[in-house]
């Protein structure tokens, strides 16, 4: 089957998400940049989440313009991957609201860890589905940096009880590795 309903009930997915994320910051009540800086924490959840929603975008377009069709499976992978980026706007509010306690910095990195991997499984699927030596299989290879932010976000988690700082820094330096453009598909493409 092809490929355009996926993409389009993707991108829909992605824009609701972004919308709850931003629906979350309220008007402080005052009218001083003191009432503002209340909002703080809420604000740079809310501008890691937005960085995060907009890798996931870029790359699963990448992803999905390497290929031609799918099938049931890839439909279910992508469905298991928008369900954890639909949790997304609950963890970001939670860890802002909180002040970036331990819990709710644990939370957002369960949550992004498990969006990880099922993105990683959505890359499987479509490899698998169009074959080894396709152009997707070659472009993605053994996906260094996805296992790589895995691991750093497993690695965030458990920190996030010790060191609460060092795992949301750990999340920024995850986001920072996927804003460095992928162009292994373009590459491949090209």
């Amino acid at each position: 089957m092809g490929k355009n309903r996926l993409e389009a009930f993707s991108d829909g997915v992605l824009a609701i998400i972004l919308t709850i994320m931003v629906l979350e910051l309220k008007v402080p009540h005052g009218d001083s940049f003191a009432a503002l800086a209340e909002l703080l924490p809420v604000f740079v959840s809310y501008a890691l989440s937005f960085i995060y929603i907009a890798i996931y975008w870029n790359n699963h377009h990448h992803l999905l313009h390497a290929v031609k069709k799918v099938n049931g499976p890839i439909l279910w992978a992508n469905t298991h991957l928008l369900f954890w980026l639909s949790l997304v706007p609950f963890a970001t509010a939670w860890m802002g609201e909180n002040h970036f306690a331990p819990r709710p910095v644990a939370l957002y990195g369960v949550v992004l860890s498990m969006a990880a991997n099922a993105y990683f499984l959505l890359s499987r699927c479509l490899i698998h589905h169009q074959g080894k030596d396709s152009l997707l299989g070659a472009a993605v290879g053994d996906d260094f940096k996805g296992k790589l932010s895995i691991a750093l976000y497993a690695s965030a988690v458990a920190l996030s009880f010790a060191n609460r700082w060092l795992a949301f820094t750990l999340y920024w330096v995850v986001a920072l590795i996927w804003l460095i453009p992928d162009r292994r598909i373009e590459r491949a493409i090209t």
